[in-house]
């Protein structure tokens, strides 16, 4: 009887000693992942390849004890295919609630609107989590494009305002380039050709775009607005648009002040003559398209009128009397 209760005694104790060392794998060990890590779950995988890829790529130090987790708490059929981020030192009990509570999708979906500014952009994608947004503009800043012989000052400007499907820990210059090949595919054909005809350079008709996309309302009126500037810019006068001050301010305002006018920036086309240096937005389809083929018209100003319309004026009396009536 005494050998019999001290092999029972010894089995009790080797049960413990397991039972106490599952315990400590599941709850306790918390030697991995040693540094945050990101685990993309491809569709299709199999319970078991989905274990075993958590512990080549250092997320658990057992992938059977993970698999025998699972099992146990019937969660084998719930892990979807997604992108899923790991803190630094989880146990396997945290690991599993993770896959439980489902990944990120592998991309994520990105509205830019038209008009938006590199800056703008910079900052919807870094609330997205995509990109750091100074590292951003400064790729932004850094890179430019060729047209014609002409070059252009950043991709400001370039980035088209469009809905893009973008893989998560991709490079910031990697999704400034899925803008900018988009931007090229909705150039006009024979672009080249058009800025020549107009007497201006494509980056040129690009930043007179960037322009009307910031102060037309309606679309029937972005042809007669690029008019209007080409108009203005033969003529040698300033083009005094209020939206290239805007651009130039570290903030935005919807209202500009006498002090704003007299800023001294090559923006403020109150102050300086022709284009400023760059594209003051990012302009969509139709913008771009009123800067390569604007409407012949003798208009020199214009007035905004209420209701998304301008009044349009070719002289500075008709303009001073628009001014009269609509700005009081």
């Amino acid at each position: 009887m005494r050998r019999i209760g001290l092999a029972l005694a010894i089995v009790l104790i080797a049960i413990a000693c397991i039972a106490a060392y599952v315990v400590w794998s599941v709850y306790g060990d918390r030697r991995y992942p040693v540094s945050p890590a990101s685990v993309d779950i491809a569709p299709g995988s199999s319970i078991d390849g989905i274990v075993d890829q958590l512990q080549d790529e250092g997320v658990v130090a057992s992938s059977s004890m993970l698999l025998f987790y699972l099992r146990a708490h019937h969660l084998t059929s719930a892990i979807l295919a997604a992108e899923y981020d790991f803190p630094a030192h989880q146990s396997v009990a945290d690991v599993a609630a993770i896959l439980k509570a489902g990944g990120h999708p592998s991309a994520t979906w990105v509205t830019i609107p038209e008009g938006f500014t590199a800056a703008q952009i910079a900052d919807r994608l870094q609330r997205l989590g995509l990109v750091d947004a100074p590292y951003f503009l400064l790729q932004v800043e850094q890179t430019n494009l060729q047209f014609d012989g002409a070059r252009t000052r950043g991709l400001e400007g370039y980035l088209f305002p469009d809905t893009y499907l973008v893989p998560r820990h991709t490079t910031p210059m990697a999704i400034a380039r899925l803008m900018v090949d988009q931007f090229m595919r909705e150039l006009p054909p024979q672009h080249a050709r058009l800025a020549h005809h107009l007497g201006f350079t494509v980056p040129q008709i690009v930043t007179v775009a960037s322009m009307v996309e910031r102060e037309a309302k309606v679309d029937v009126e972005r042809p007669v607005i690029a008019g209007v500037i080409y108009n203005r810019l033969r003529r040698g006068m300033p083009l005094e648009i209020d939206a290239t001050i805007e651009y130039a301010l570290p903030h935005h305002k919807t209202q500009l002040s006498f002090g704003d006018l007299a800023l001294d920036s090559p923006y403020n086309t109150y102050r300086h003559r022709g284009l400023p240096p760059t594209p003051i937005a990012n302009p969509g389809r139709k913008s771009l398209l009123a800067a390569f083929h604007p409407a012949t018209v003798d208009y020199l100003y214009y007035v905004y009128r209420g209701n998304g319309r301008h009044q349009f004026s070719r002289t500075l009396e008709e303009q001073q009397a628009a001014e009269r009536k609509y700005l009081r």
